[in-house]
């Protein structure tokens, strides 16, 4: 191989290997965040739970229209 085939291909492998870094940081910051909105989506099913045990039980109706 000539040097100049080297050198481009260390080149091309340098810069995947920062673009695959910075893949990295996303997927990361990506799955912190995913992490956090399945936290708070079971906070508020929870709370739903709750508000839900606190209100009068209703029997199943047919609404008016039918």
């Amino acid at each position: 191989m000539s040097e100049s085939r080297i050198t481009a291909l260390e080149e091309r492998m340098a810069y995947q290997d920062q673009t695959i870094e910075e893949l990295n940081g996303t997927v990361m910051a990506l799955w912190k965040e995913i992490e956090g909105l399945k936290r708070q989506l079971a906070r508020l099913g929870e709370q739903l739970e709750e508000v839900s045990a606190d209100l009068p039980q209703q029997p199943d109706r047919r609404p008016p229209h039918y």
